[in-house]
């Protein structure tokens, strides 16, 4: 909230309300004249937002790859600031029938919207062997991945896969190491979450309509959980903070390049120790800080 730095007559945008902490927090910091927009692609956590009632307060059921253009239907074209607490919600963890904990047992969906897209369960019964561990690999950074697809695909075979405890199961017989504190299907569970969501695309187009709707002086706060998600958010923000790069070989004044868009703000911030012991799941999470240019606003 001290970085997002919310100003009494603002307008804001909670790109993941989840259960609404945030946008509870900066509801209280908002004048009578501020607004806050709040997004999420998970209709119970729209079911959830209704219990806030304040004229101030807008829940909407969206991706905030579509960011851009559900504020603009609503005719906001600017805001003061944009928040992304990126990756699952603890409720959506601790929920079963979400299917995204290994540690619970449920139907294997994984959507964060439930009312569209294929589950889980669908993909994993249709994927190729090349495929399954591609996705492995790249969105969990998995060096079992071959091995974990090999046995997904032989499991398969022999009966419907379609329950976490049965994929957490496979994939802990196919791991022949385990990294310590953490459960062998760890990287598995997050790599098919991140593919059936396209969860780094939409925060790639998030991050790119943050920028044009953020005012001068405007911040972009984003919060992120995993090494992938804050490679996109680092080099996002980075590449906005230089002038616009010159195509090698093109003669170009210095003065005349584009200049930057956004100034970072401070470094990387952590959990402390304190807050993990609290609540360990904030452990991994990586809080990074940007502020648009006046430059970038003419």
């Amino acid at each position: 909230m001290d970085a997002l730095q919310v100003k009494e007559d603002g307008v804001y945008v909670d790109c993941t309300f989840g259960r609404g902490g945030h946008s509870r927090e900066i509801l209280r910091r908002l004048g009578g004249a501020g607004r806050l927009l709040a997004l999420d692609r998970d209709p119970t956590a729209v079911v959830a937002a209704q219990d806030i009632t304040d004229m101030r307060f807008t829940a909407l059921n969206a991706s905030f790859g579509q960011l851009q253009q559900t504020l603009a239907r609503l005719g906001i074209e600017r805001a003061d600031g944009v928040l992304m607490d990126l990756g699952v919600s603890s409720p959506q963890l601790e929920d079963a029938g979400r299917g995204f904990s290994f540690k619970l047992d449920g139907p294997l969906d994984m959507r964060m919207d439930t009312s569209r897209g294929i589950t889980a369960a669908q993909w994993l019964a249709t994927a190729s062997e090349n495929q399954i561990g591609e996705v492995i690999k790249t969105y969990g950074e998995e060096r079992f991945a071959r091995q974990i697809a090999r046995a997904v695909v032989a499991a398969r075979s022999r009966g419907a896969l379609d329950t976490t405890r049965q994929l957490a199961q496979i994939v802990e017989d196919a791991v022949r190491t385990r990294e310590p504190g953490q459960h062998p299907a760890t990287r598995t569970f997050q790599a098919v979450r991140i593919f059936i969501n396209q969860e780094l695309e939409e925060l790639s187009l998030a991050l790119a309509h943050s920028l044009e709707l953020l005012r001068e002086g405007g911040r972009l706060v984003a919060i992120s959980f995993h090494s992938l998600e804050d490679r996109i958010v680092k080099r996002f923000m980075r590449d906005n903070a230089q002038p616009a790069p010159v195509p090698r070989g093109l003669a170009v004044r210095e003065a005349d390049r584009a200049p930057p868009r956004l100034r970072l703000i401070g470094k990387p911030i952590r959990a402390s120790q304190a807050e993990i012991t609290a609540n360990p799941r904030a452990r991994s999470a990586v809080l990074r800080v940007a502020e648009k240019l006046a430059q970038a606003c003419l």
